[in-house]
Protein backbone atom coordinates (compact mmCIF):
# COMPACT_ATOMS: atom_id res chain seq x y z
CA UNK A 1 0.00 0.00 0.00
CA UNK A 2 1.48 3.34 -0.92
CA UNK A 3 1.33 6.18 1.44
CA UNK A 4 -0.63 8.18 -0.43
CA UNK A 5 -3.07 5.44 -0.15
CA UNK A 6 -2.63 5.15 3.37
CA UNK A 7 -3.64 8.88 4.08
CA UNK A 8 -6.40 8.66 2.39
CA UNK A 9 -7.95 5.64 4.79
CA UNK A 10 -9.93 6.79 7.87
CA UNK A 11 -8.64 6.07 10.97
CA UNK A 12 -9.95 6.09 14.30
CA UNK A 13 -8.77 7.56 17.08
CA UNK A 14 -6.64 6.13 20.32
CA UNK A 15 -8.53 7.99 22.94
CA UNK A 16 -9.25 4.80 25.35
CA UNK A 17 -6.69 3.76 28.03
CA UNK A 18 -7.43 0.14 30.07
CA UNK A 19 -10.02 1.23 32.96
CA UNK A 20 -12.00 2.76 30.33
CA UNK A 21 -11.60 -0.85 28.38
CA UNK A 22 -13.12 -2.53 31.14
CA UNK A 23 -16.02 -0.58 31.90
CA UNK A 24 -16.29 -0.62 28.19
CA UNK A 25 -16.54 -4.52 27.93
CA UNK A 26 -18.60 -4.54 31.41
CA UNK A 27 -21.14 -2.12 30.56
CA UNK A 28 -21.85 -4.55 27.29
CA UNK A 29 -22.28 -7.66 29.37
CA UNK A 30 -24.47 -5.57 31.25
CA UNK A 31 -23.92 -7.38 34.93
CA UNK A 32 -27.74 -6.99 35.54
CA UNK A 33 -28.35 -9.63 32.84
CA UNK A 34 -28.25 -12.24 34.80
CA UNK A 35 -31.61 -11.41 36.07
CA UNK A 36 -32.95 -11.29 32.47
CA UNK A 37 -32.30 -15.23 32.22
CA UNK A 38 -32.82 -16.23 35.59
CA UNK A 39 -36.05 -18.08 36.07
CA UNK A 40 -35.36 -19.63 32.56
CA UNK A 41 -32.00 -20.97 32.86
CA UNK A 42 -32.33 -22.15 36.35
CA UNK A 43 -35.59 -23.92 35.03
CA UNK A 44 -33.28 -25.45 32.06
CA UNK A 45 -29.99 -26.46 34.55
CA UNK A 46 -32.83 -27.57 37.39
CA UNK A 47 -31.59 -25.16 39.93
CA UNK A 48 -27.74 -24.86 39.04
CA UNK A 49 -27.83 -21.62 37.51
CA UNK A 50 -24.30 -20.76 39.35
CA UNK A 51 -22.85 -24.34 37.88
CA UNK A 52 -24.25 -22.99 34.43
CA UNK A 53 -22.44 -20.05 34.77
CA UNK A 54 -19.00 -21.67 36.11
CA UNK A 55 -19.15 -23.57 32.65
CA UNK A 56 -19.82 -20.44 30.79
CA UNK A 57 -16.77 -19.23 32.25
CA UNK A 58 -13.87 -21.64 31.84
CA UNK A 59 -15.37 -21.79 28.20
CA UNK A 60 -15.38 -18.13 27.80
CA UNK A 61 -11.83 -17.45 29.59
CA UNK A 62 -9.82 -19.89 26.94
CA UNK A 63 -11.83 -17.95 23.80
CA UNK A 64 -10.85 -14.54 25.88
CA UNK A 65 -7.61 -16.06 25.68
CA UNK A 66 -7.27 -16.73 22.25
CA UNK A 67 -9.15 -13.07 21.59
CA UNK A 68 -5.67 -11.73 23.10
CA UNK A 69 -3.08 -13.84 21.57
CA UNK A 70 -5.01 -12.77 17.95
CA UNK A 71 -4.93 -8.72 19.34
CA UNK A 72 -1.24 -9.02 19.51
CA UNK A 73 -0.37 -9.35 16.09
CA UNK A 74 -3.77 -7.61 14.84
CA UNK A 75 -3.93 -5.15 16.92
CA UNK A 76 -6.91 -3.32 14.53
CA UNK A 77 -10.62 -2.98 14.63
CA UNK A 78 -12.77 -5.72 13.53
CA UNK A 79 -13.20 -8.55 15.72
CA UNK A 80 -12.97 -12.22 15.09
CA UNK A 81 -14.16 -11.07 11.40
CA UNK A 82 -10.24 -9.41 10.76
CA UNK A 83 -8.59 -12.33 12.96
CA UNK A 84 -10.63 -15.21 10.85
CA UNK A 85 -9.60 -12.78 7.47
CA UNK A 86 -5.83 -12.63 8.20
CA UNK A 87 -5.50 -16.28 8.82
CA UNK A 88 -7.47 -17.83 6.80
CA UNK A 89 -8.38 -15.78 3.85
CA UNK A 90 -10.70 -13.07 2.85
CA UNK A 91 -13.70 -15.67 1.96
CA UNK A 92 -13.54 -17.23 5.73
CA UNK A 93 -13.21 -13.95 7.48
CA UNK A 94 -16.27 -12.59 5.26
CA UNK A 95 -18.92 -14.95 6.58
CA UNK A 96 -17.33 -15.37 10.03
CA UNK A 97 -17.57 -11.25 9.70
CA UNK A 98 -21.12 -12.05 8.62
CA UNK A 99 -22.46 -14.96 10.66
CA UNK A 100 -21.04 -13.10 13.98
CA UNK A 101 -23.03 -9.63 12.34
CA UNK A 102 -26.40 -11.55 12.99
CA UNK A 103 -25.43 -11.40 17.13
CA UNK A 104 -24.41 -7.88 17.03
CA UNK A 105 -27.05 -6.60 14.79
CA UNK A 106 -29.49 -7.98 17.22
CA UNK A 107 -28.08 -7.19 20.36
CA UNK A 108 -29.47 -3.35 20.72
CA UNK A 109 -32.52 -4.41 19.51
CA UNK A 110 -33.18 -6.88 22.48
CA UNK A 111 -31.68 -4.14 24.79
CA UNK A 112 -34.41 -1.59 23.25
CA UNK A 113 -37.01 -4.05 23.35
CA UNK A 114 -35.99 -4.85 27.07
CA UNK A 115 -35.96 -1.02 27.95
CA UNK A 116 -39.03 -0.92 25.90
CA UNK A 117 -41.62 -3.67 28.10
CA UNK A 118 -40.11 -2.27 31.71
CA UNK A 119 -40.59 1.45 30.83
CA UNK A 120 -44.21 0.38 29.26
CA UNK A 121 -45.11 -1.66 32.43
CA UNK A 122 -44.29 1.61 34.89
CA UNK A 123 -45.69 4.42 32.61
CA UNK A 124 -48.72 1.82 30.83
CA UNK A 125 -49.68 5.28 29.58
CA UNK A 126 -47.01 5.10 26.67
CA UNK A 127 -46.72 2.26 24.28
CA UNK A 128 -44.09 -0.30 24.40
CA UNK A 129 -42.39 0.10 20.82
CA UNK A 130 -42.40 4.06 21.67
CA UNK A 131 -40.00 3.49 24.29
CA UNK A 132 -38.21 1.30 22.46
CA UNK A 133 -38.09 4.48 19.86
CA UNK A 134 -37.22 7.25 22.11
CA UNK A 135 -34.47 5.09 23.68
CA UNK A 136 -32.71 3.97 20.59
CA UNK A 137 -32.47 8.02 18.99
CA UNK A 138 -30.82 8.37 22.70
CA UNK A 139 -28.07 5.72 22.27
CA UNK A 140 -27.42 6.72 18.05
CA UNK A 141 -27.19 10.65 19.32
CA UNK A 142 -24.64 9.56 21.82
CA UNK A 143 -22.76 7.11 19.50
CA UNK A 144 -22.56 9.86 17.10
CA UNK A 145 -20.76 12.59 19.22
CA UNK A 146 -18.22 9.60 19.70
CA UNK A 147 -16.48 6.43 21.86
CA UNK A 148 -14.78 8.83 24.23
CA UNK A 149 -18.46 10.47 25.17
CA UNK A 150 -19.75 7.16 25.60
CA UNK A 151 -17.23 5.42 27.99
CA UNK A 152 -17.98 8.64 30.00
CA UNK A 153 -21.73 7.34 30.15
CA UNK A 154 -20.90 3.35 30.93
CA UNK A 155 -18.51 4.64 33.53
CA UNK A 156 -21.81 6.47 35.22
CA UNK A 157 -24.09 3.27 34.42
CA UNK A 158 -21.50 0.84 36.04
CA UNK A 159 -21.20 2.88 38.97
CA UNK A 160 -25.02 2.57 39.36
CA UNK A 161 -25.55 -1.16 38.71
CA UNK A 162 -22.52 -1.57 40.81
CA UNK A 163 -24.43 -0.30 43.96
CA UNK A 164 -27.78 -1.92 43.31
CA UNK A 165 -25.39 -5.59 43.07
CA UNK A 166 -23.90 -4.22 46.30
CA UNK A 167 -27.45 -3.76 47.89
CA UNK A 168 -28.52 -6.96 46.45
CA UNK A 169 -26.20 -9.09 47.55
CA UNK A 170 -25.70 -7.82 51.10
CA UNK A 171 -29.13 -7.98 51.90
CA UNK A 172 -29.08 -11.83 49.96
CA UNK A 173 -26.67 -13.04 52.03
CA UNK A 174 -28.81 -11.79 55.13
CA UNK A 175 -32.16 -13.19 53.94
CA UNK A 176 -30.60 -16.54 52.87
CA UNK A 177 -33.02 -19.54 53.48
CA UNK A 178 -30.64 -22.42 53.48
CA UNK A 179 -28.56 -23.94 56.01
CA UNK A 180 -24.11 -24.11 55.82
CA UNK A 181 -24.59 -27.35 54.13
CA UNK A 182 -26.71 -26.71 51.85
CA UNK A 183 -24.55 -23.05 49.98
CA UNK A 184 -23.10 -24.44 47.91
CA UNK A 185 -25.47 -27.31 46.66
CA UNK A 186 -26.03 -25.19 43.38
CA UNK A 187 -22.86 -25.32 42.00
CA UNK A 188 -22.87 -29.40 42.27
CA UNK A 189 -24.94 -30.78 39.35
CA UNK A 190 -26.41 -34.73 39.85
CA UNK A 191 -25.20 -37.50 37.98
CA UNK A 192 -26.86 -37.03 34.23
CA UNK A 193 -27.44 -33.34 34.32
CA UNK A 194 -24.01 -32.47 32.40
CA UNK A 195 -26.36 -32.23 29.37
CA UNK A 196 -28.93 -29.42 30.89
CA UNK A 197 -25.55 -27.68 32.48
CA UNK A 198 -24.34 -27.63 28.64
CA UNK A 199 -27.95 -26.72 27.34
CA UNK A 200 -27.77 -23.30 30.11
CA UNK A 201 -24.36 -22.61 29.71
CA UNK A 202 -24.63 -22.10 25.60
CA UNK A 203 -27.66 -19.00 26.38
CA UNK A 204 -25.62 -17.71 28.95
CA UNK A 205 -22.41 -17.41 26.82
CA UNK A 206 -24.50 -14.46 24.87
CA UNK A 207 -23.49 -12.41 28.06
CA UNK A 208 -19.92 -13.09 27.86
CA UNK A 209 -20.06 -11.12 24.53
CA UNK A 210 -18.59 -8.11 26.32
CA UNK A 211 -14.74 -9.28 25.39
CA UNK A 212 -15.17 -9.59 21.72
CA UNK A 213 -16.70 -5.98 21.68
CA UNK A 214 -13.87 -5.12 23.72
CA UNK A 215 -11.96 -6.10 20.40
CA UNK A 216 -12.98 -4.10 18.23
CA UNK A 217 -11.71 -0.84 19.77
CA UNK A 218 -8.39 -1.74 19.15
CA UNK A 219 -7.89 0.96 16.99
CA UNK A 220 -8.87 3.62 19.57
CA UNK A 221 -6.74 2.26 22.70
CA UNK A 222 -3.70 3.19 24.01
CA UNK A 223 -0.77 0.66 23.30
CA UNK A 224 -3.26 -1.70 22.38
CA UNK A 225 -1.08 -4.62 22.00
CA UNK A 226 -0.60 -4.72 26.01
CA UNK A 227 -4.59 -2.70 27.02
CA UNK A 228 -6.79 -4.79 24.64
CA UNK A 229 -5.78 -8.11 25.73
CA UNK A 230 -5.71 -7.23 29.34
CA UNK A 231 -9.29 -5.91 28.89
CA UNK A 232 -10.23 -8.82 27.58
CA UNK A 233 -9.26 -10.47 30.24
CA UNK A 234 -10.51 -8.56 32.78
CA UNK A 235 -13.36 -8.32 31.32
CA UNK A 236 -14.49 -11.74 30.58
CA UNK A 237 -13.20 -12.52 34.73
CA UNK A 238 -14.76 -9.50 36.42
CA UNK A 239 -18.11 -9.87 34.73
CA UNK A 240 -18.23 -13.42 34.99
CA UNK A 241 -17.68 -13.60 38.98
CA UNK A 242 -20.79 -11.19 38.88
CA UNK A 243 -22.66 -13.36 37.31
CA UNK A 244 -21.91 -16.12 39.44
CA UNK A 245 -21.94 -14.70 42.56
CA UNK A 246 -25.40 -12.81 41.64
CA UNK A 247 -26.79 -16.27 40.80
CA UNK A 248 -25.34 -17.77 44.02
CA UNK A 249 -27.12 -15.50 45.94
CA UNK A 250 -30.48 -15.73 44.06
CA UNK A 251 -29.87 -19.45 45.04
CA UNK A 252 -29.97 -19.30 48.76
CA UNK A 253 -32.51 -16.29 48.42
CA UNK A 254 -34.83 -18.39 46.65
CA UNK A 255 -33.24 -22.20 46.88
CA UNK A 256 -36.89 -23.07 45.82
CA UNK A 257 -36.88 -21.41 42.29
CA UNK A 258 -40.58 -21.22 42.48
CA UNK A 259 -41.13 -18.21 40.70
CA UNK A 260 -44.45 -17.09 39.10
CA UNK A 261 -43.04 -16.25 35.99
CA UNK A 262 -39.52 -16.94 34.86
CA UNK A 263 -39.69 -14.17 32.75
CA UNK A 264 -39.79 -11.90 35.94
CA UNK A 265 -37.60 -13.99 38.34
CA UNK A 266 -35.26 -11.09 38.61
CA UNK A 267 -37.67 -8.62 39.97
CA UNK A 268 -39.59 -11.45 42.54
CA UNK A 269 -36.34 -12.04 43.64
CA UNK A 270 -35.29 -8.12 44.21
CA UNK A 271 -38.51 -7.85 46.34
CA UNK A 272 -38.07 -10.73 48.12
CA UNK A 273 -34.66 -9.25 49.37
CA UNK A 274 -35.58 -5.64 49.82
CA UNK A 275 -39.64 -5.22 49.40
CA UNK A 276 -41.06 -2.82 46.68
CA UNK A 277 -38.81 -0.09 46.80
CA UNK A 278 -36.08 -2.51 45.89
CA UNK A 279 -38.23 -4.06 43.02
CA UNK A 280 -38.92 -0.35 41.93
CA UNK A 281 -34.93 0.35 41.85
CA UNK A 282 -33.83 -2.62 40.05
CA UNK A 283 -36.66 -1.79 37.44
CA UNK A 284 -34.51 1.21 37.02
CA UNK A 285 -31.12 0.24 37.19
CA UNK A 286 -32.13 -2.47 34.79
CA UNK A 287 -34.15 -0.18 32.30
CA UNK A 288 -30.54 1.86 32.60
CA UNK A 289 -28.37 -1.55 32.00
CA UNK A 290 -30.35 -1.99 29.22
CA UNK A 291 -29.60 1.56 27.82
CA UNK A 292 -25.68 1.21 28.44
CA UNK A 293 -25.92 -1.94 26.91
CA UNK A 294 -27.08 -0.73 24.04
CA UNK A 295 -25.31 1.98 23.69
CA UNK A 296 -21.73 0.10 23.97
CA UNK A 297 -22.92 -3.06 21.67
CA UNK A 298 -24.40 -0.55 18.90
CA UNK A 299 -20.83 1.01 18.96
CA UNK A 300 -19.29 -2.21 18.42
CA UNK A 301 -21.09 -3.55 15.68
CA UNK A 302 -20.90 0.19 13.89
CA UNK A 303 -16.87 -0.63 14.02
CA UNK A 304 -17.17 -3.85 12.64
CA UNK A 305 -19.37 -2.46 9.99
CA UNK A 306 -17.12 0.65 9.64
CA UNK A 307 -14.42 -2.28 8.67
CA UNK A 308 -16.15 -4.24 6.64
CA UNK A 309 -16.73 -1.07 4.30
CA UNK A 310 -13.70 0.61 4.68
CA UNK A 311 -12.63 -3.11 3.56
CA UNK A 312 -14.38 -3.08 0.12
CA UNK A 313 -16.56 -5.90 0.87
CA UNK A 314 -19.79 -3.51 1.89
CA UNK A 315 -20.46 -0.25 0.12
CA UNK A 316 -17.74 1.84 1.11
CA UNK A 317 -19.44 5.32 0.70
CA UNK A 318 -22.31 4.22 2.84
CA UNK A 319 -20.06 2.45 5.62
CA UNK A 320 -16.20 3.24 4.93
CA UNK A 321 -16.02 6.65 5.83
CA UNK A 322 -15.77 8.82 9.10
CA UNK A 323 -17.78 11.72 10.27
CA UNK A 324 -15.78 14.42 9.51
CA UNK A 325 -16.55 16.59 12.96
CA UNK A 326 -17.36 14.02 15.16
CA UNK A 327 -14.95 10.92 14.07
CA UNK A 328 -17.50 8.06 14.44
CA UNK A 329 -19.09 5.65 11.37
CA UNK A 330 -22.34 7.75 11.13
CA UNK A 331 -23.67 5.61 8.41
CA UNK A 332 -22.86 1.96 10.11
CA UNK A 333 -24.37 3.51 13.48
CA UNK A 334 -27.67 5.02 11.44
CA UNK A 335 -28.01 1.32 9.76
CA UNK A 336 -27.77 -0.34 12.91
CA UNK A 337 -30.41 1.83 14.38
CA UNK A 338 -32.51 0.94 10.80
CA UNK A 339 -32.15 -2.72 11.75
CA UNK A 340 -33.39 -2.30 15.74
CA UNK A 341 -36.19 -0.83 14.80
CA UNK A 342 -37.50 -4.68 14.50
CA UNK A 343 -37.99 -4.14 18.65
CA UNK A 344 -41.28 -2.50 18.00
CA UNK A 345 -42.75 -5.70 16.26
CA UNK A 346 -40.88 -8.33 17.97
CA UNK A 347 -41.72 -9.78 20.98
CA UNK A 348 -38.43 -11.19 23.29
CA UNK A 349 -39.27 -14.49 22.52
CA UNK A 350 -38.97 -13.94 18.78
CA UNK A 351 -36.08 -11.83 19.44
CA UNK A 352 -33.85 -13.86 21.96
CA UNK A 353 -34.10 -17.03 19.26
CA UNK A 354 -32.01 -14.71 16.74
CA UNK A 355 -29.02 -14.99 18.73
CA UNK A 356 -26.37 -17.29 20.14
CA UNK A 357 -25.45 -19.16 17.42
CA UNK A 358 -23.50 -16.47 15.37
CA UNK A 359 -21.12 -15.62 18.64
CA UNK A 360 -20.39 -19.52 19.44
CA UNK A 361 -19.52 -19.83 15.46
CA UNK A 362 -17.30 -16.95 15.89
CA UNK A 363 -15.46 -17.91 18.97
CA UNK A 364 -14.71 -21.21 17.53
CA UNK A 365 -12.88 -19.52 14.59
CA UNK A 366 -11.06 -17.13 16.73
CA UNK A 367 -9.25 -20.34 18.52
CA UNK A 368 -8.96 -22.12 15.03
CA UNK A 369 -7.21 -18.42 13.95
CA UNK A 370 -4.76 -18.69 17.10
CA UNK A 371 -3.65 -21.93 16.38
CA UNK A 372 -2.62 -21.55 12.33
CA UNK A 373 -0.97 -18.51 13.08
CA UNK A 374 0.89 -19.09 15.52
CA UNK A 375 2.00 -22.92 15.10
CA UNK A 376 1.65 -22.97 11.21
CA UNK A 377 2.58 -19.32 9.84
CA UNK A 378 5.97 -18.63 8.49
CA UNK A 379 9.09 -18.25 10.69
CA UNK A 380 6.84 -19.51 13.79
CA UNK A 381 8.49 -22.21 16.25
CA UNK A 382 6.67 -24.85 18.27
CA UNK A 383 8.65 -24.44 21.52
CA UNK A 384 7.07 -25.73 24.53
CA UNK A 385 5.39 -22.46 25.65
CA UNK A 386 4.08 -22.14 22.26
CA UNK A 387 2.50 -25.19 21.96
CA UNK A 388 0.69 -24.93 25.47
CA UNK A 389 -0.39 -20.95 25.03
CA UNK A 390 -1.04 -21.54 20.94
CA UNK A 391 -2.29 -24.87 20.62
CA UNK A 392 -3.67 -26.85 24.28
CA UNK A 393 -5.19 -23.24 24.92
CA UNK A 394 -6.97 -22.53 22.09
CA UNK A 395 -7.78 -26.17 20.84
CA UNK A 396 -9.80 -26.61 24.12
CA UNK A 397 -11.01 -23.34 23.61
CA UNK A 398 -12.20 -24.87 19.90
CA UNK A 399 -13.88 -28.16 21.55
CA UNK A 400 -15.37 -26.50 24.67
CA UNK A 401 -17.16 -23.54 22.78
CA UNK A 402 -18.26 -26.52 19.92
CA UNK A 403 -19.81 -28.13 22.77
CA UNK A 404 -22.41 -25.48 23.48
CA UNK A 405 -22.71 -24.81 20.14
CA UNK A 406 -24.18 -28.19 19.52
CA UNK A 407 -26.73 -27.54 22.67
CA UNK A 408 -28.75 -24.79 21.11
CA UNK A 409 -32.15 -24.93 20.43
CA UNK A 410 -32.86 -26.28 16.63
CA UNK A 411 -34.78 -23.22 15.81
CA UNK A 412 -31.88 -20.75 16.47
CA UNK A 413 -29.59 -23.36 14.04
CA UNK A 414 -32.47 -22.59 11.35
CA UNK A 415 -32.49 -18.82 11.75
CA UNK A 416 -28.37 -19.20 11.84
CA UNK A 417 -28.08 -21.03 9.24
CA UNK A 418 -30.76 -19.47 6.76
CA UNK A 419 -28.21 -16.12 7.64
CA UNK A 420 -25.19 -17.71 6.72
CA UNK A 421 -26.92 -18.90 3.59
CA UNK A 422 -27.58 -14.90 2.75
CA UNK A 423 -23.88 -14.13 3.76
CA UNK A 424 -22.64 -16.88 1.03
CA UNK A 425 -25.08 -15.48 -1.75
CA UNK A 426 -23.15 -11.90 -1.10
CA UNK A 427 -20.18 -13.19 -0.79
CA UNK A 428 -20.51 -14.74 -4.45
CA UNK A 429 -21.69 -11.83 -5.99
CA UNK A 430 -19.18 -9.32 -4.69
CA UNK A 431 -16.53 -11.64 -5.54
CA UNK A 432 -17.69 -12.58 -8.93
CA UNK A 433 -18.82 -16.36 -7.87
CA UNK A 434 -15.28 -16.75 -5.94
CA UNK A 435 -13.34 -15.89 -9.12
CA UNK A 436 -12.04 -12.66 -7.00
CA UNK A 437 -10.04 -12.33 -3.47
CA UNK A 438 -12.24 -10.34 -1.12
CA UNK A 439 -10.34 -6.66 -0.60
CA UNK A 440 -7.54 -7.24 2.51
CA UNK A 441 -8.13 -5.34 5.44
CA UNK A 442 -5.11 -2.40 5.52
CA UNK A 443 -4.55 -0.84 8.93
CA UNK A 444 -2.60 1.91 10.19
CA UNK A 445 -0.46 0.99 13.28
CA UNK A 446 1.70 3.96 13.60
CA UNK A 447 2.79 4.71 17.04
CA UNK A 448 2.00 1.05 18.39
CA UNK A 449 5.13 -0.43 19.90
CA UNK A 450 6.95 -3.06 17.60
CA UNK A 451 5.51 -6.86 18.04
CA UNK A 452 8.16 -9.13 20.09
CA UNK A 453 9.24 -12.48 18.47
CA UNK A 454 6.17 -13.83 19.30
CA UNK A 455 4.09 -11.47 18.01
CA UNK A 456 5.98 -10.63 14.44
CA UNK A 457 3.83 -8.78 11.49
CA UNK A 458 2.32 -11.48 9.96
CA UNK A 459 3.08 -12.93 6.41
CA UNK A 460 2.54 -10.31 3.60
CA UNK A 461 1.67 -7.59 6.68
CA UNK A 462 4.71 -6.12 6.80
CA UNK A 463 4.86 -3.75 3.30
CA UNK A 464 0.90 -3.80 3.45
CA UNK A 465 -0.27 -2.41 6.79
CA UNK A 466 2.70 -0.72 8.44
CA UNK A 467 3.68 3.26 8.02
Amino acid sequence: MSSSETEKAPQLTRVLRLPAIVLFGLTYMSPVAVFTTYGIVNDETAGHLPAAYVLALAVMMLTAHSYGRMVRSFPAAGSAYKYSQKVFGGHVGFLTGWTLMLDYLFLPMVSFLLAGIYLHAQFPGVPQGVWSVLVLLVVLAFNILGVKFVSRITAIVMGVTALLLITFVTLGGIESQVSAGEAFQSFVPESGQWSLLAGGAAILALSFLGFDAVSTLAEEAHNPRRTIPLGIILTTAIGGGLFILVAWIGSLVRPDNDFSNPDSAGAELMESVGGSALSGAFTAVYVLGCFGSAMVSQASVSRIIFSMGRDGLLPNRLFGRLNPRFGTPVGALIAVSAVALLSTVLTLDQAVVMINFGALAAFSMVNLSVIKHYLFGRGRTLGARSLLVNGLLPGLGFASTVWLWTSLTGETFVVGLVWMAVGVVLLAISTRFFTRKPPELHMDEAGDPAPGPEEAVAPGKGSGARV
